[in-house]
């Protein structure tokens, strides 16, 4: 990568790691489906304009990207951020979404990886058991199975994104906001009765939050990624990206009160590594597809 676009990671990273702290910060005054639903509604102003349809035939799966990575996947990373004591251990477990999308795309598309991916993907797991018998983890195992099946949500997401044709990554973030809003505010209606009352007393680091995940996190952070995604293969992007978890434990010890213990340190670097060996592997086949093309009539 070029110095510059080394700069435009490094600020992705700093925007999608912070958002950890604010949101964990904002959802102390409201509950985490409304917050969710706030984030989508601002996003949803700017990017509504930019809408167009899909291709023919693609709306089912839009809808169904949408809901999996909107209401489920977002609703569910900030409950567990809610239930969590730390920020460390959510934003490690948030993680393991990538192997279980290299495991989702081996049994749904027939994707096929080698034995040391497979070997990155039981390590990364392993890692979520040994971080799971951590005493912060423990005394509130809640937040650390709403997290994994937050991250579950985002590799289902992920899978069926990959057949949808002619939807950018503006048309992506502004379709989830627009169908992620009102299916949010019946959860937080249904499951966090006075919800609507908190709104009204909440005050800067709530209102400022949802700002910032919808404006910081989202826009900018996505816009940025996804001019990345234009320039370089995916798989020379995603190391990168485990700098997020790193600062956020970094933001967590400094600004949350956190203190990992041995386990969590542990846990973490058999996460972080599997996602790391997982990702240089697929930016190794990238590169022998690009250096060894086919050759044929």
């Amino acid at each position: 990568m070029s110095p510059r676009d080394l700069v435009l990671v490094l600020v992705v990273c700093i925007a999608w790691a912070l958002n950890f702290l604010v949101s964990a910060n904002a959802l102390r005054e409201i509950p985490p489906f409304l917050f969710t639903a706030m984030r989508f509604a601002m996003l949803a102003l700017p990017l509504v304009w930019l809408l167009r349809p899909p291709a023919p035939g693609q709306w089912p799966r839009l809808i169904a990207v949408c809901l999996c990575i909107g209401v489920l996947h977002f609703g569910l990373s900030f409950l567990a951020l809610r239930l969590s004591t730390d920020l460390s251990s959510p934003a490690i477990v948030m993680q393991s979404y990538i192997p279980m999308t290299a495991l989702l795309a081996w049994a749904v598309l027939g994707e096929r990886f080698a034995w040391r991916t497979g070997l990155a993907i039981g390590v990364s797991f392993c890692g979520v058991l040994v971080l799971g018998f951590d005493p912060v983890v423990l005394a509130n195992p809640a937040a650390l199975l709403t997290m994994l099946a937050s991250a579950a949500m985002l590799a289902i997401g992920t899978v069926l994104m990959k057949r949808l044709r002619d939807v950018d990554m503006w048309n992506m973030q502004g379709w989830t906001a627009v169908f992620s809003v009102l299916p949010l505010l019946a959860i937080s209606l249904v499951f966090e009765p006075g919800g609507f009352d908190q709104l009204g007393n909440a005050g800067l680091a709530g209102w400022g939050g949802a700002v910032y995940a919808a404006f910081v996190s989202s826009l900018l952070g996505h816009g940025l990624y996804y001019v990345l995604m234009q320039r370089y293969p995916v798989a020379m992007v995603t190391p990168w990206l485990l700098l997020v978890p790193v600062m956020a434990i970094g933001l967590g010890v400094a600004f949350w009160g956190d203190r990992p213990g041995p386990r969590l340190w542990i846990g973490g670097a058999m996460v972080l590594g599997g996602v790391l060996v997982i990702a240089l592997r697929a930016l190794q086949k990238s590169r022998k597809l690009v250096e060894e093309p086919m050759v044929g009539p």
